[in-house]
């Protein structure tokens, strides 16, 4: 009974994780076009450079960062 409620909350979990990060993903893609079609024009340029850092740090962290506290924290169960 309790590695039925386990194996779903594991399923929830790693579903919201791997939502979390397609939306990161998404989200730094959409900053860093945003950032590089505001940098085109000169007026814009002084917040298009720090938008686009913006977000290819989001999306760096889509691909290869962590939503939880880290690989230590899925030892500990």
């Amino acid at each position: 009974m309790f590695a039925e409620k386990s194996t779903g909350r594991e399923l929830v979990k790693g579903f919201g994780r791997i939502f979390g990060h397609g939306f990161a993903i998404i989200l730094g893609m959409l900053l860093m076009i945003t950032g590089l079609g505001m940098g085109v024009s000169m007026v814009l340029l002084p917040v298009g450079i720090p938008l686009g850092l913006a977000g290819l740090l989001v999306f760096i962290w889509g691909f290869f960062g962590w939503s939880e506290s880290g690989p230590s924290r899925a030892s500990l169960h």
